[in-house]
């Protein structure tokens, strides 16, 4: 696609979505189609996991003796990365993962405790980012970061403890793995406001985002694929394309 071409309104069979059709397809999966939000999460983060396997053998890595470094927001898209990290340390990777603190007074959702807690029982160390965290010292180390800061779900410039981690991420110039989108890319436009992170691979979940395919965001989406998480086909015919 040129830099004059529209995004299209299908990608790969399927139906190109802006941010407030994937909340909608989500709250209709739980609400009508009755597919647990958990078991959403679990899907996205194991099919994360499967495929940054298969990155890292692209690379020369073996999931054996792969480090991976999983940066996570404190929201849906850092639930996803604990999922992620999880199974890939079944597989057999050195999985570390590092969580945003949640906003002040507030705790993190449901999801995101109940996966911090499952991955720490499966022996992945999670640690809040901070400036004592050990983020830039592990991601020197690592062979691949995945991104799991912000999803769909969010827009506007990264602030906090996102923005610190954004600028490690880019700072150490390691393989990033997108989960969903790179965090700072705005899902409908694929703009960005200065912070972002390039990934060298974009795993976005359910269906393709119309940002991820704008032409101008291809050097920060880089390969796109899009993963399976258990979306009911007949929920999928319903979508409004953007």
């Amino acid at each position: 696609m040129s830099p004059k071409e529209p995004v299209p309104g299908e990608w790969e069979g399927l139906p190109v979505v802006n941010a407030a059709a994937m909340r909608a397809l989500d709250f209709d999966a739980t609400a009508r189609f009755g597919v647990p939000a958990r078991d959403l999460m679990e899907n996205a983060g194991r099919a994360v996991a499967a495929e940054t396997i298969v990155f890292l053998k692209e690379k020369g890595v073996e999931i054996g003796s792969a480090r991976v470094v999983v940066v996570c927001g404190r929201g849906a898209n850092g639930g996803d990365g604990l999922v992620a990290a999880r199974h890939l340390k079944a597989a057999g990777a050195s999985a570390w993962c590092f969580l945003c603190p949640p906003k002040k007074d507030e705790d993190y959702p449901e999801l995101v405790r109940v996966n911090r807690d499952a991955a720490v029982k499966a022996g992945v160390e999670v640690r809040q980012t901070g400036p004592e965290s050990g983020l830039r010292e592990a991601l020197a180390k690592c062979d691949v970061v995945l991104d799991a800061l912000l999803g769909t779900g969010s827009n506007g410039k990264p602030a906090g403890a996102v923005h610190h981690a954004v600028t490690e991420i880019t700072r150490a110039k390691r393989p990033v793995v997108a989960v969903d989108i790179p965090t700072g890319l705005h899902p409908d436009t694929g703009y960005h406001s200065g912070v972002f992170v390039t990934a060298d691979l974009t795993l976005t979940l359910g269906l393709p985002k119309r940002g991820l395919l704008a032409p101008h965001a291809k050097q920060y989406v880089g390969v796109l694929k899009v993963l399976d998480v258990g979306y009911p086909p007949e929920l999928i015919k319903g979508v409004k394309r953007a």
